[in-house]
């Protein structure tokens, strides 16, 4: 398949990949040698209406790069969320569903080739679609919130899963994202630009919560993605409605920072998206070399990615840096963490675009 490269600046290399489906999600895979690298995509076929996940190894030399199919699984729903364990030795990656369904695909730690898969889609899991799903470390257990205002703790097992739920609001309240913080605790999002925080050694809700409300459009926006630093858990940062991507400290936890969107004063201009933040990740490239000396209350660069076709990193107090401006959305991407100068992500004209930072 043709192989669509970008005319780049000194310090920045883009390729387009087109795919025959649409891709809804794409998550890198952990690999075992830096000369052996694979991504997991998750496929809609919009003229037979089937889902599938496939492994594809990215192949880049010589260059340009390009992406051959190693295995593939079929899904018996469209894919909403998609994770991936970051063990080599056991790869692992989970994908929820739009009818509420959760599978997890064990993979060759070699070839990453599909080795064997289990689910949960018994009825009373979820109802509806399940938004937001992460694993924990090397995959032992899994969080899923939903459209219905379930939360579940799953547990990953060798042949079998299990599970229990953390929390029921019976449809009062929706969550659409979830990010574990530590082996006990873990930070949803919803409607209203609303986060909680859980510990699920202390049963009957949450612990702490942030209730939007804040800025233009009052408490109307979405939180779509959430993410949280490794050795800065106590702070989550978000992505929702109107180009909003923003910090919340459970230190201060009246006292949001907002990297992009609504807002007040000078903020609101700089913000490089209109529209739906689709997903936010923490960019370790951009201080990977004097991130000690960073204060811990400053808010690390975050990376995002919007409806309007905009991939960018924000930073506190810092103009964006705009990595790709596109005509169409880009609904997912990924920042190698063995390699954070490499970046994939999914734009909605069926093509994979790989960005390679100097």
């Amino acid at each position: 398949m043709a192989v669509v490269v970008e005319p780049s600046s000194s310090d920045l290399q883009i390729h387009r990949l087109p795919q025959p489906k649409y891709i809804d999600a794409l998550r890198w895979l952990p690999h075992l040698s830096a000369l052996d690298t694979h991504i997991a995509l998750a496929l809609h076929d919009s003229h037979s209406a089937a889902s599938s996940i496939e492994i594809h190894a990215l192949k880049t030399p010589p260059n340009p790069p390009s992406l051959d199919l190693q295995s593939s699984w079929t899904c018996p729903s469209r894919v909403s969320s998609l994770r991936v364990s970051q063990t080599p030795q056991k790869p692992l990656i989970a994908a929820s569903t739009f009818d509420g369904s959760l599978h997890f695909l064990a993979t060759h730690p070699v070839n990453l080739s599909i080795q064997s898969d289990t689910s949960i889609e018994e009825k009373g899991f979820h109802v509806g679609p399940i938004w937001g799903v992460d694993l924990l470390g090397s995959g032992g257990e899994c969080v899923t919130v939903g459209e219905d205002g379930r939360v579940n703790l799953v547990t990953v097992g060798e042949s079998r899963l299990s599970y229990r739920r953390v929390f029921d609001s019976e449809g009062l309240v929706s969550y659409t994202a979830a990010k574990w913080a530590s082996p006990a605790e873990f930070a949803t999002g919803g409607l209203g630009f609303s986060l909680q925080w859980w510990d699920h050694r202390k049963p009957g809700g949450a612990v702490s919560q942030f209730k939007g409300g804040w800025g233009r459009g009052g408490s109307s926006g979405i939180v779509h993605s959430i993410d949280i630093h490794p050795s800065r858990k106590h702070t989550c940062v978000a992505g929702g409605s109107s180009g909003t991507v923003f910090a919340w400290d459970l230190r201060w936890p009246e006292q949001p920072v907002v990297l992009s969107g609504i807002g007040t004063g000078e903020r609101e201009n700089t913000s490089p998206s209109e529209s739906e933040v689709w997903e936010v990740q923490y960019d370790c490239f951009v201080h990977s070399s004097n991130i000690s000396n960073v204060s811990s209350s400053r808010i690390l660069p975050v990376m995002m990615c919007s409806e309007d076709g905009i991939l960018a990193v924000v930073e506190e107090g810092e103009e964006p840096a705009e990595l790709l401006a596109e005509p169409c959305a880009i609904n997912s991407f990924d920042i190698n963490v063995q390699n954070p100068s490499t970046v994939i992500c999914s734009l909605e004209w069926e093509s994979v675009a790989i960005i390679t930072r100097q």
